[in-house]
Protein backbone atom coordinates (compact mmCIF):
# COMPACT_ATOMS: atom_id res chain seq x y z
CA UNK A 1 0.00 0.00 0.00
CA UNK A 2 1.06 3.48 -0.48
CA UNK A 3 2.33 4.87 2.76
CA UNK A 4 1.41 8.78 3.85
CA UNK A 5 3.06 10.66 6.37
CA UNK A 6 -0.33 11.67 8.53
CA UNK A 7 -0.56 7.71 9.13
CA UNK A 8 1.58 8.80 11.64
CA UNK A 9 -0.26 11.20 13.59
CA UNK A 10 -1.29 8.75 16.43
CA UNK A 11 0.41 5.86 16.21
CA UNK A 12 -0.97 3.43 18.51
CA UNK A 13 1.37 0.16 19.81
CA UNK A 14 -0.13 -2.11 22.03
CA UNK A 15 0.89 -3.93 25.07
CA UNK A 16 -1.34 -6.75 26.97
CA UNK A 17 0.13 -5.64 30.48
CA UNK A 18 -2.45 -2.95 30.83
CA UNK A 19 -5.37 -5.22 30.46
CA UNK A 20 -7.07 -6.10 32.67
CA UNK A 21 -11.45 -4.68 33.41
CA UNK A 22 -10.62 -5.30 29.30
CA UNK A 23 -9.70 -7.67 26.91
CA UNK A 24 -6.75 -6.26 24.78
CA UNK A 25 -9.37 -6.72 21.53
CA UNK A 26 -11.75 -4.23 23.51
CA UNK A 27 -9.04 -1.96 23.85
CA UNK A 28 -7.95 -2.19 20.44
CA UNK A 29 -11.15 -1.32 19.09
CA UNK A 30 -11.72 1.78 21.49
CA UNK A 31 -8.99 2.92 19.95
CA UNK A 32 -9.50 2.42 16.24
CA UNK A 33 -12.88 3.70 16.98
CA UNK A 34 -11.70 6.83 18.75
CA UNK A 35 -9.37 7.98 16.03
CA UNK A 36 -5.94 6.19 16.11
CA UNK A 37 -4.07 6.41 12.61
CA UNK A 38 -2.15 3.34 12.22
CA UNK A 39 -1.70 0.25 15.33
CA UNK A 40 0.82 -1.59 15.89
CA UNK A 41 0.28 -5.07 17.26
CA UNK A 42 3.41 -6.25 19.76
CA UNK A 43 3.73 -9.39 21.53
CA UNK A 44 6.64 -10.32 23.04
CA UNK A 45 5.72 -13.34 25.39
CA UNK A 46 3.11 -14.91 22.82
CA UNK A 47 3.60 -18.03 21.59
CA UNK A 48 3.67 -17.88 17.51
CA UNK A 49 0.56 -19.96 16.69
CA UNK A 50 -1.08 -17.81 19.45
CA UNK A 51 0.19 -14.25 18.25
CA UNK A 52 -0.66 -15.63 14.64
CA UNK A 53 -4.86 -16.45 16.05
CA UNK A 54 -4.29 -13.08 17.62
CA UNK A 55 -2.86 -11.18 14.49
CA UNK A 56 -5.74 -12.40 12.32
CA UNK A 57 -8.84 -11.22 14.64
CA UNK A 58 -7.03 -7.71 14.69
CA UNK A 59 -6.64 -7.49 11.14
CA UNK A 60 -10.07 -7.86 10.29
CA UNK A 61 -10.92 -5.18 13.29
CA UNK A 62 -8.15 -2.83 11.49
CA UNK A 63 -9.84 -3.16 8.27
CA UNK A 64 -13.13 -2.75 10.01
CA UNK A 65 -12.30 0.99 10.84
CA UNK A 66 -9.79 1.00 8.21
CA UNK A 67 -6.80 2.13 9.96
CA UNK A 68 -3.36 0.51 8.38
CA UNK A 69 -1.92 -3.00 10.75
CA UNK A 70 1.65 -3.06 11.11
CA UNK A 71 2.84 -6.28 12.95
CA UNK A 72 6.21 -5.79 15.55
CA UNK A 73 9.29 -7.83 14.45
CA UNK A 74 7.93 -11.01 12.82
CA UNK A 75 7.73 -11.06 8.96
CA UNK A 76 5.89 -14.28 8.73
CA UNK A 77 2.92 -13.38 11.27
CA UNK A 78 2.76 -10.00 8.82
CA UNK A 79 2.63 -12.06 5.98
CA UNK A 80 0.32 -14.31 7.27
CA UNK A 81 -2.30 -12.30 8.82
CA UNK A 82 -1.83 -10.20 5.41
CA UNK A 83 -0.91 -7.44 7.98
CA UNK A 84 0.22 -3.55 5.72
CA UNK A 85 3.69 -3.73 7.77
CA UNK A 86 6.25 -4.54 9.84
CA UNK A 87 8.11 -2.50 12.26
CA UNK A 88 11.94 -3.63 13.69
CA UNK A 89 14.09 -2.32 15.70
CA UNK A 90 18.29 -2.50 15.77
CA UNK A 91 18.57 -5.99 17.47
CA UNK A 92 15.68 -7.23 15.16
CA UNK A 93 16.03 -8.22 11.18
CA UNK A 94 17.69 -5.62 9.33
CA UNK A 95 15.74 -3.18 7.82
CA UNK A 96 16.86 -4.49 4.58
CA UNK A 97 16.30 -8.06 5.03
CA UNK A 98 12.40 -7.03 6.09
CA UNK A 99 12.11 -5.27 2.62
CA UNK A 100 13.14 -8.08 0.79
CA UNK A 101 10.62 -10.75 2.47
CA UNK A 102 7.66 -8.23 3.21
CA UNK A 103 7.95 -7.16 -0.66
CA UNK A 104 7.92 -3.30 -2.31
CA UNK A 105 3.99 -2.86 -1.26
CA UNK A 106 4.35 -3.59 2.34
CA UNK A 107 5.23 -0.51 4.61
CA UNK A 108 8.43 -1.17 6.68
CA UNK A 109 9.13 1.02 9.76
CA UNK A 110 12.23 0.76 12.12
CA UNK A 111 13.51 2.18 15.42
CA UNK A 112 16.65 4.33 15.46
CA UNK A 113 18.42 6.82 18.01
CA UNK A 114 20.86 8.99 16.20
CA UNK A 115 20.91 10.18 12.65
CA UNK A 116 23.39 7.44 11.47
CA UNK A 117 21.36 5.00 12.26
CA UNK A 118 18.16 7.03 10.54
CA UNK A 119 20.25 7.06 7.12
CA UNK A 120 21.05 3.54 6.97
CA UNK A 121 17.28 2.18 7.47
CA UNK A 122 16.44 5.04 4.84
CA UNK A 123 19.23 2.90 2.43
CA UNK A 124 17.50 0.01 3.27
CA UNK A 125 14.24 0.46 2.28
CA UNK A 126 12.43 1.57 5.36
CA UNK A 127 9.43 4.14 4.58
CA UNK A 128 9.20 5.54 8.18
CA UNK A 129 11.35 5.78 11.61
CA UNK A 130 10.59 5.71 15.14
CA UNK A 131 12.57 7.88 16.97
CA UNK A 132 13.17 7.67 20.64
CA UNK A 133 12.71 7.37 23.94
CA UNK A 134 12.01 10.90 23.67
CA UNK A 135 10.71 10.75 27.33
CA UNK A 136 11.04 8.87 30.10
CA UNK A 137 8.69 5.70 29.74
CA UNK A 138 8.17 2.58 31.89
CA UNK A 139 7.48 0.11 29.04
CA UNK A 140 11.36 0.42 28.31
CA UNK A 141 12.77 1.01 31.74
CA UNK A 142 16.49 0.67 30.43
CA UNK A 143 15.87 3.38 27.44
CA UNK A 144 18.15 5.95 27.07
CA UNK A 145 16.20 9.70 26.59
CA UNK A 146 17.05 11.61 23.96
CA UNK A 147 17.08 15.65 23.72
CA UNK A 148 14.93 17.73 21.33
CA UNK A 149 17.79 18.28 19.24
CA UNK A 150 18.68 15.00 18.83
CA UNK A 151 14.88 13.91 17.34
CA UNK A 152 15.17 17.19 15.27
CA UNK A 153 18.79 16.22 13.46
CA UNK A 154 17.16 12.55 13.15
CA UNK A 155 14.08 14.62 11.10
CA UNK A 156 16.25 16.50 9.48
CA UNK A 157 18.08 13.88 7.86
CA UNK A 158 15.68 11.60 5.93
CA UNK A 159 12.80 12.30 3.48
CA UNK A 160 11.20 9.83 5.22
CA UNK A 161 8.68 10.74 8.23
CA UNK A 162 9.69 9.96 11.41
CA UNK A 163 7.57 9.24 14.68
CA UNK A 164 8.28 9.87 17.85
CA UNK A 165 8.16 7.69 20.68
CA UNK A 166 8.61 6.91 24.42
CA UNK A 167 6.50 8.17 27.32
CA UNK A 168 4.39 10.56 25.81
CA UNK A 169 1.00 11.56 26.95
CA UNK A 170 -1.44 14.44 25.57
CA UNK A 171 0.33 16.50 28.18
CA UNK A 172 3.78 16.21 26.74
CA UNK A 173 3.39 16.42 23.66
CA UNK A 174 3.47 20.09 22.88
CA UNK A 175 7.32 19.73 24.05
CA UNK A 176 8.05 18.16 20.96
CA UNK A 177 6.48 21.31 18.57
CA UNK A 178 9.31 22.46 16.15
CA UNK A 179 11.10 19.15 15.68
CA UNK A 180 9.75 18.32 12.70
CA UNK A 181 7.98 14.76 13.44
CA UNK A 182 5.37 13.59 11.81
CA UNK A 183 3.39 12.45 14.69
CA UNK A 184 3.24 10.17 17.92
CA UNK A 185 4.06 6.59 18.50
CA UNK A 186 1.74 5.82 22.08
CA UNK A 187 1.60 3.36 24.09
CA UNK A 188 0.74 3.46 27.91
CA UNK A 189 -0.48 7.04 27.12
CA UNK A 190 -3.09 5.23 24.59
CA UNK A 191 -3.41 1.17 26.43
CA UNK A 192 -2.98 2.71 30.31
CA UNK A 193 -5.51 4.78 30.42
CA UNK A 194 -8.56 4.28 31.76
CA UNK A 195 -10.66 6.02 29.22
CA UNK A 196 -8.93 5.04 25.97
CA UNK A 197 -11.21 7.42 23.51
CA UNK A 198 -10.41 10.52 25.58
CA UNK A 199 -7.15 9.73 25.67
CA UNK A 200 -7.09 9.52 21.34
CA UNK A 201 -8.99 12.51 21.28
CA UNK A 202 -6.61 14.43 23.40
CA UNK A 203 -3.64 13.15 21.67
CA UNK A 204 -4.89 13.79 18.41
CA UNK A 205 -5.64 17.30 18.91
CA UNK A 206 -2.00 18.02 20.43
CA UNK A 207 -0.02 15.93 18.21
CA UNK A 208 -1.85 17.99 15.18
CA UNK A 209 -0.72 20.85 16.89
CA UNK A 210 3.06 19.69 17.24
CA UNK A 211 3.14 18.38 13.85
CA UNK A 212 1.99 21.54 12.44
CA UNK A 213 4.40 23.90 14.37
Amino acid sequence: MNFYKDMLLVYAVTDRTFTGEKTLYEQIEEALAAGVTLLQLREKNMSKSEFLEEAILVRKLTNQYRVPLIINDDVDIALKCKADGIHVGQDDLSAKEARRLMGPDKIVGVTVKNPEQAKQAFKDGADYLGAGAVFQTSTKEDATVMTKEQLQAICNCVPIPVTAIGGITSGNVSFLKGTGISGVSVVSGIFGQKDIPAAVHALKKEAGKAVLS
